[in-house]
């Protein structure tokens, strides 16, 4: 048979921490129910009373158990888990909002604004960073630089002969007659 697992002896400063998360409206959920675990072997309860009142596996109420007897309030948070490794190093992240902030004529560009494509094929052929378009309008999002879609809205032309080549309006244009008052 099992020895029972209890939740050592709390000090003042985790007893009044536990007590507060356990009942906390406003902490993540999984901080909360941690805590309260750990809140109801302090007042003596067992594993298996732990698991039925917060509906838990037994085997879950004894892991956090132990870990909080092992690490304290730290051992609430989530262990790092493994994952896919990053696509894109940091330098190469930070050379594309380098280089999106950039002015494109400072670097003897023909334009005078980037678009996606211009920054893909920038990256792409003069960085050597294999990158799409997409990632790059991610990683400007996640950096909070929103992507202008025309290279120009209001103010002043980025070409300046714009007018002169735009030409006169088109005849069927019909100009508006001013309201009667």
């Amino acid at each position: 048979m099992r020895t029972p697992i209890r939740v050592r002896e709390l000090t003042d400063d985790e007893a009044e921490t536990v007590k507060r998360w356990a009942h906390s409206r406003t902490e993540p959920a999984r901080r909360v129910e941690r805590a309260k675990l750990v809140w109801l072997s302090h007042e003596g309860r067992l594993v298996p009373a732990i698991a039925r009142e917060l509906q838990l596996a037994p085997k879950t109420v004894r892991m956090w158990l132990k870990r909080f007897n092992a690490h304290g309030l730290a051992g609430f948070e989530d262990a790092a888990r493994s994952g896919r490794p990053a696509t894109y190093t940091v330098d190469q992240v930070g050379e594309v909002v380098a280089t999106a902030l950039t002015n494109p004529q400072s670097l003897d560009l023909p334009f005078a604004s980037w678009t996606l494509d211009r920054l893909e094929a920038y990256l792409n052929e003069t960085k050597g960073i294999a990158i799409k378009r997409s990632r790059i309008d991610e990683i400007l999002l996640a950096e909070g630089l929103r992507w202008r879609k025309q290279e120009t809205w209001f103010g002043e032309r980025v070409d300046p002969e714009f007018a002169e080549k735009r030409g006169s309006s088109p005849g069927s244009t019909r100009n508006h007659r001013p309201k009667a008052s």
